[in-house]
């Protein structure tokens, strides 16, 4: 299996697997939403656009800024358009999040119970089993269409570029 190291902060740490690329198929997977049933991402999201934003913990400055320079336009989103922020919080904290930061076409997705987005994707860190920080844009037919994996947690996706192409796949499909 691939072993690759990231930075949180000044700490290495090691991720499992192979990371996925653009024209990928986007692995299925399942989690859980703030009233605790089932998320499955091919039937939730199915004939959408997909922004997954993958985040340790919204309970941090970086993925707090993170879900909101995703959600600031959010009353603009088109109807075939799905933006997922996925992390290890637990369903109620998502949820308490969601309201203290009145967000709602971001869809708050936890991996906590099941680790089969992390897992799946390439960004479960094992030493903190926390999601390694990630921006993915997923077409309507579930094909990767731009991938960013960081090597430092600390650090920023470009949001702006995921957004362009997420919004400009809407036009095209």
């Amino acid at each position: 299996m691939t072993n690759r190291v990231i930075k949180f902060g000044q700490l290495d740490l090691t991720i499992d697997g192979q990371m996925l690329d653009i024209n990928d198929k986007a692995p299925n997977f399942k989690g859980k939403l703030e009233d605790l049933s089932d998320y499955d991402f091919y039937n939730n999201e199915k004939g959408k656009v997909k922004i997954i934003s993958a985040v340790p913990s919204l309970d941090t400055s970086v993925c707090e800024l993170q879900t909101f320079l995703l959600s600031k336009n959010e009353e603009n989103f088109p109807e075939d358009f799905s933006v997922i922020t996925i992390s290890n919080d637990l369903p109620f904290a998502q949820k308490r999040f969601e309201k203290e930061k009145d967000i709602s076409k971001v869809k708050l997705v936890s991996d906590y119970l099941y680790e089969d987005f992390a897992k799946k994707y390439s960004l479960f860190i094992n030493e903190l089993k926390l999601i390694n920080r990630a921006i993915f844009v997923v077409d309507k037919d579930n094909v990767i269409r731009h991938v960013e994996y960081l090597k430092q947690n600390t650090e920023l996706p470009d949001v702006e570029k995921a957004l362009d192409i997420a919004l400009n796949l809407t036009k095209t499909n």
